[in-house]
């Protein structure tokens, strides 16, 4: 990996990774089968990695080769940002399905707040709802590859109620690996039991914010990174 402003950037990326992970260089090192003056070259930017170092690297800190290389040219995140990816280190993109606009607000500005960087969006009723996650409609060109990870998906939409939506998503093989979070008023909702039975995997009581998002996280094999103020100023 030639050039300096790569070997940093791929420095930072294992630092990051290695703290979300929370270890230390030593354990790192003893993951990867490397030693730790190695290790602490390369998070510094101070040490050219060949292919192999970076199949090991990738193993020791649980994701893929291929995530640890792209991970490199990724601009960095300001200090406090949040966002939730997959484990192989991929950018998770949120559909939000919800008709009332102040409540769509309330959780865009407690995700803005939060720091969130997953990009977030929005449709206002059940038929658009299934366009965009079909790529028909004024979706038709949405790219079938950029696939959605996680649907907020309220119940009580116009045109096409919630029920459906979720019961079309579970139906259908190109959607049914998609995690659905029910949005209800209330825990007692009637129709959690019949999402459930549906496939929905989790609820959250409204409003939507990270407090109750992060917590059904774990439930969809997501994770939250935080990048930390006192690791982005080692950057």
């Amino acid at each position: 990996m030639p050039g300096s402003s790569i070997t940093e950037r791929f420095g930072a990326s294992v630092r990051s990774l290695r703290f979300r992970l929370g270890l230390s260089q030593e354990e790192l090192a003893e993951r990867a089968d490397m030693h730790r003056t190695y290790i602490a070259g390369i998070e510094r930017g101070a040490r050219n990695v060949t292919l192999k170092s970076i199949d090991k690297l990738a193993k020791a800190l649980e994701v893929s080769t291929a995530a640890l290389i792209a991970s490199a040219g990724k601009p960095a995140l300001h200090p406090g940002d949040t966002r939730l990816e997959s484990w192989d280190g991929k950018f998770v993109d949120i559909l939000m399905v919800e008709d009332s606009r102040s409540d769509v607000e309330l959780a865009l500005h407690a995700f803005k707040k939060a720091r969130i960087t997953n990009r977030v969006h929005v449709v206002y009723d059940g038929a658009e709802a299934l366009d965009f996650l079909f790529s028909r409609g004024r979706y038709a060109n949405r790219k079938k590859e950029n696939r959605l990870q996680v649907v907020l998906l309220d119940l009580n939409l116009p045109k096409i109620n919630g029920l459906e939506v979720l019961r079309r998503i579970k139906n259908d093989e190109r959607t049914k690996a998609i995690p659905v979070i029910v949005l209800t008023m209330s825990r007692r909702d009637r129709d959690i039991a019949e999402c459930r039975r549906l496939g929905a995997e989790s609820y959250i009581v409204k409003p939507v914010d990270f407090t109750n998002f992060s917590t059904v996280t774990p439930q969809l094999s997501l994770r939250w990174a935080l990048l930390e103020p006192s690791v982005a100023t080692q950057l």
